[in-house]
């Protein structure tokens, strides 16, 4: 007998039982921590907006962290269960189209990405497809879990970006929110790395009665 087979465990789904794996487990720690890492990456990241913005080291700074930071949510947009696979699909979509714009503004940009965020506004229509995955999966876990947090980031995260593109947030509120913002997101990581693993991984017997009428209805 195998040591995956020692570790596999049976549960009741909805449509039969099903076994939680030791690649299951690995896979939802692999989403944990690239959680924690996306997280981290972006408190940082607001932490030297709020308190060092106006320091080039600081602005110039943020363009690592991005890219860290969207690195990190690409991997928990991969290893996440999510029933809907178009659904998880497309936010794997936006996930792509925010970073290839950021690449593409960062590497035609005369000055740091983040400066040219900020300055000009309207660029976070195309990056901004990476929060808007981003609020897609605290939606999810908002959905699933009933946290607190993500059902305060959901809304949150749009209307801040909304607000910075047409221009009606006070400077104040947007600080404010970035700070709310950056918090939560680690509070949810936080919380995230000690829950237990087999919620994480749903129930397999509705993934696999949903593959099976994909199969059936090409």
């Amino acid at each position: 007998m195998t040591t995956q087979q020692v570790q596999s465990e049976v549960y009741e789904g909805q449509f039969g039982a099903f076994t939680i794996t030791a690649d299951d487990r690995r896979g939802v720690i692999i989403y944990r921590a690239a959680l924690m890492v996306a997280a981290l990456c972006f408190a940082v990241g607001s932490g030297l907006v709020l308190l060092r913005g106006s320091t080039s080291w600081a602005v110039t700074f943020l363009t690592p962290l991005f890219a860290c930071f969207w690195l990190a949510l690409g991997v928990s947009l991969l290893t996440i269960h999510i029933y809907l696979k178009p659904l998880h699909q497309m936010l794997q979509v936006f996930w792509a189209i925010g970073g290839i714009t950021a690449l593409a503004i960062a590497v035609s940009g005369a000055e740091p990405l983040g400066l040219i965020v900020y300055q000009q506004p309207l660029t976070i229509l195309g990056i901004g497809f990476t929060f808007a995955a981003l609020t897609g999966l605290f939606f999810k876990e908002a959905v699933c879990f009933n946290r607190l947090e993500t059902k305060i980031l959901t809304p949150l995260v749009p209307i801040l970006l909304l607000g910075h593109i047409v221009g009606q947030l006070p400077v104040a509120w947007e600080k404010a929110m970035l700070l709310v913002w950056g918090g939560l997101f680690l509070v949810f990581a936080c919380r995230k790395a000690i829950q237990p693993i087999p919620p994480d991984i749903g129930d397999k017997s509705v993934f696999a009665y949903l593959k099976a009428q994909r199969s059936a209805n090409p």
